[in-house]
């Protein structure tokens, strides 16, 4: 009898290789048994032990067998099979290959098995029936899904392969001996599964596991496209979601995962998706504890299936609104998560090591004797072996680290998918409240002490919402999650000073979502993002009403760190890019991903606003650098759409007069813009006219998403009876000989902002020209007093009120002063040509003494002040902009004083 000690005495080798060979034999009994059987196999292994086994040499070894017959096709399989078990064992457990070869390796196998199997299995049965065609006449093809592992492309060295069988259309096959397509490809199935699955003298190939399909092991082995639609949409269950993430065809084209993308990633943020997976582990768990399986370091506690758990909960909840999301691979997810924020880095590194040595480690145990096994051994001599190959002095160290790693997944996955609900006990009172298990009385006094002031409006208001038809019409589980929060939105808002008031905004915005069962999750699942919606909408009802009308937004409170975080624009450019790239071509879901861009945004601004982290100059800076970046990206993404034939990068620039122009946007200013080109071409103004045409619809379409920006383009040259777009070189010749003194007036505070850079210096240019221009000193203050005075003619405030504005000695005041005296004095003084903001004016006119310094200190504070009430009067939902004049009298006193000491004509 020939010994393996024989065969490798025989087989002259490097000493390492032989170390190499001698390792992976005492640590895997099934490779010295195929050495053993086979000591061709080790002579083949030794040839290239060093390089990975690809797809190319699997398919490459099939091609030289002489496959003419299912016996032969099955015979050729298992020995291609031993092959890459010998060569990935021995690679493997020496350290030659990583994880991810051996997962690459063994999922290469299947598909190669699969295919292979197909393209013989398919010609077989066409030359007995004929071609399978639909109604039509078109060839129909087999397609095959590989699920779990395979489809991750992680499959295991010895597991089962998951797999979902279908085709595209009903029909019959072209042969005399005319079958149906569904007989045809039923038939197909059950041959492929026996050539990969029946064990043979040379063993099986995978064991293959067909449970996931429709309706189970009682459903048909194969389904049509539209059979798979009709389940799917009629009866596929949370867990089937959780298994079509890694659904992916290894033949047969990706109809079936387009098909079904709809079902597993919902086109909303499903934070539903926490409560169902915590189910299906209850689920997983007790049978884990029924069977005695707590060794299982797949099924077990801070086991591998926790690992895939948390980033797939992930996957479900976000991969519909970020494409980026559905992949398929554990890690790559775990490092997506970490990029995203969604996971804390350390988070992603504790649970990413632990996979690779959970994985590792289920490899070694399936070495043994090529089980499919998760369970750590029993006996002392085979714990020896796996310490032995998991490169351990012994069991116990093994076993320490082992153990340390499954606490950190068990933490890990505790903190993901732990019940956010309010145990049991607490918010009592609350809780009676709501459901009304109090009398009337018992209730009024309950919220008085809570710390409503108006307890019997409150109540009132309570029971007009339990009563409604909104409540009483939701879905058994939209109200039972309503009924949960219901409690702790009473509770939160009490401990706020307004407690009325904002219970009230609460209930606006709840009963705007209720019917939206992911944001009623969301909030149930993380209480402290409740308690701090309950903050914002106390703080600002027009925050309220900007989460009624966006309420993806509720999204941003998950984490602060985001939140309240200064923003990044050039990662805000890459980040909206990235984006708009996994919705290229579709201008619908292009003009929402970035309306959804800008609320996001605008939102983490006005928290940080009412948090107050953000000075007036500072929110207005991040609002108008946020328009800035939306100009800038929406001039290439309309481009291509409107150039025709014309130049692949458009010599067009947007220029930003008013707010946009002085960097002083307020949260819901419109913009101030103009359009410039400087382009020869026959044809460029009418390219350019439709270009700005297509942009201005773009920005003023309201969508399902909102609104982008209003824009307003009456400074153009002529005003709104002048042309969309201008040509530089119209541009200056209208602002030198046109341009009434009010247009100067505005190009003191305009810039460019987005487009051609070269068009933009010319502006510059232009701009400065005009501004430095030499001016009768009493005309210009005539032609400002007269147009200031028409404006304030326009206007009607009430006795003792003062509009921010409008009044006199209100904001246009002080810009109007700005402007004249940088018109006045820019040709003596060139430095006042910088758009420097008219805080920054106002301390240089003063440091030029143009004007007092004194007299200025209190303009700059009175202007800050009025741009601090302007932020936060729309904040609180303020239909105009006006407050009692004795609170503003001081600035408003500093600012007429300074107008009449400028502005006085002589």
């Amino acid at each position: 009898m020939i010994t393996l000690d024989m065969i490798l005495s025989e087989n002259r080798m490097k000493s390492s290789d032989e170390a190499y060979v001698q390792h992976a034999v005492a640590c895997s009994p099934f490779v010295a048994k195929l050495f053993t059987r086979d000591e061709g196999l080790l002579n083949d292994l030794l040839v290239n032990l060093h390089q990975e086994y690809q797809l190319s040499d699997m398919q490459s070894f099939l091609a030289r067998q002489n496959i003419f017959d299912e016996t032969t096709l099955k015979q050729a399989l298992r020995h291609l099979r031993q092959q890459v078990m010998a060569k990935i064992i021995v690679r493997d457990l020496n350290g030659l290959a990583d994880l991810m070869e051996v997962m690459r390796t063994t999922s290469a196998l299947a598909e190669c098995v699969i295919n292979t199997s197909i393209d013989y299995l398919n010609t077989w049965l066409v030359d007995m029936f004929g071609q399978p065609v639909s109604g039509a006449g078109y060839p129909e093809s087999f397609m095959v899904i590989g699920m779990g592992k395979l489809g991750g492309g992680e499959l295991n060295v010895s597991s089962d392969i998951d797999l979902i069988f279908a085709y595209e259309n009903e029909g019959e096959t072209t042969g005399e001996k005319s079958i149906s397509n569904q007989d045809f490809f039923t038939r197909l199935a059950k041959k492929l599964i026996a050539a990969i699955d029946e064990i043979t003298e040379d063993g099986f190939v995978f064991r293959v596991d067909m449970r996931l399909r429709p309706f189970g092991s009682e459903g048909a082995l194969v389904s049509n496209l539209d059979a798979l639609e009709a389940y799917y949409q009629n009866n596929g269950r949370e867990w089937e979601r959780y298994a079509w993430i890694k659904g992916r065809e290894v033949t047969g084209g990706s109809q079936v995962t387009k098909l079904l993308k709809p079902f597993v990633f919902r086109k909303y943020l499903d934070f539903g998706a926490f409560a169902s997976m915590r189910d299906l582990k209850i689920q997983i768990q007790r049978d884990v504890n029924s069977k005695g399986m707590q060794d299982n370091i797949k099924l077990g506690r801070g086991g591998i299936r926790e690992i895939e758990f948390i980033a797939q909960v992930f996957q479900l909840i976000r991969g519909g609104q970020d494409a980026s999301l559905q992949v398929k691979s554990t890690l790559s997810v775990l490092a997506l998560l970490k990029n995203k924020g969604l996971l804390p880095e350390k988070t992603v590194a504790e649970l990413t090591e632990a996979y690779v040595f959970l994985r590792n480690l289920e490899h070694r145990l399936m070495y043994v004797d090529d089980a499919q096994t998760q369970e750590l051994p029993k006996s002392d001599e085979a714990k020896a072996r796996i310490a032995k190959a998991m490169c351990f002095a012994d069991w116990d160290e093994f076993l320490a680290k082992l153990n340390a790693y499954r606490q950190q997944v068990q933490h890990h996955f505790d903190e993901t998918f732990s019940d956010a609900n309010t145990p049991q006990g607490e918010l009592e009172i609350e809780k009676s409240i709501w459901n009304g298990a109090i009398v009337e009385q018992e209730s009024f006094s309950a919220l008085q002490k809570l710390g409503f002031f108006d307890a019997h409006e409150t109540s009132r208001l309570l029971n007009t919402l339990h009563q409604s038809n909104r409540y009483r019409q939701l879905p058994e589980l939209s109200r039972q999650r309503f009924d949960a929060l219901m409690p702790l939105v009473i509770s939160q808002s009490a401990e706020m000073q307004n407690a009325d008031i904002t219970l009230m905004r609460m209930i606006d915005l709840l009963e705007s979502i209720c019917r939206r069962a992911s944001y009623l999750a969301l909030l149930a699942e993380h209480p402290q993002s409740m308690q701090l919606l309950v903050k914002l909408c106390s703080s600002s009802p027009w925050l309220t009403n900007y989460l009624v009308q966006h309420p993806i937004l509720l999204d941003e409170l998950l984490d602060t760190r985001t939140l309240y975080a200064a923003p990044d624009f050039s990662a805000l450019h890459a980040d909206l890019l990235a984006r708009l790239a996994e919705v290229q071509g579709d201008v619908e879901r292009e003009m929402d991903v970035f309306r959804h861009f800008k609320h996001a945004n605008i939102f983490r601004f006005a928290a940080q606003d009412i948090n107050g982290e953000l000075s007036p100059e500072k929110l207005s800076d991040y609002l108008s650098e946020l328009a800035q970046l939306i100009l800038s990206v929406s001039l290439e993404i309309i481009w291509p759409n409107v150039r025709g034939k014309h130049l692949d990068v458009p010599k067009f620039a947007v220029i930003g007069y008013g707010k946009l122009g002085g960097k002083e946007l307020g949260y819901a200013s419109d913009l101030d813009i103009i359009f410039l080109y400087d382009d020869d071409a026959d044809e460029a103004g009418e390219v350019y006219a439709r270009f700005a045409q297509r942009i201005n619809n773009w920005f003023n379409s309201l969508t399902s998403a909102g609104l982008l920006y209003e824009t307003d383009m009456q400074l153009r040259p002529d005003g709104n009876s002048g042309l969309l777009v201008s040509s530089v070189t119209a541009f200056k010749e209208y602002q030198m000989q046109k341009a009434w003194v009010w247009e100067h007036q505005a190009i003191t505070r305009a810039r460019f902002v987005a487009g051609d850079t070269k068009i933009g210096e010319a502006f510059d240019a232009i701009r400065i020209e005009v501004i430095t221009q030499q001016r009768d000193l009493n005309q210009l203050k005539t032609e400002v007093h007269s147009m200031r005075e028409k404006m304030r003619s326009s206007q009607h405030i009430e006795a003792n009120m003062f509009d921010i504005k409008h009044s006199v000695g209100g904001i246009i005041d002080v810009e109007f002063l700005v402007q004249y005296l940088v018109l006045a004095y820019a040709k003596q003084y060139p430095q006042l040509t910088a758009n420097i903001g008219n805080i920054g004016l106002l301390r240089l006119l003063a440091s030029l003494n143009i004007i007092d310094q004194d007299l200025a200190d209190k303009v700059v504070l009175a202007y800050r002040d009025y741009r601090h009430s302007q932020h936060m009067l729309k904040l609180q939902g303020a239909a105009h902009l006006r407050v009692g004049l004795p609170t503003v009298s001081e600035h408003a006193t500093a600012v007429k004083t300074l107008w009449e000491k400028v502005l006085l004509i002589s």
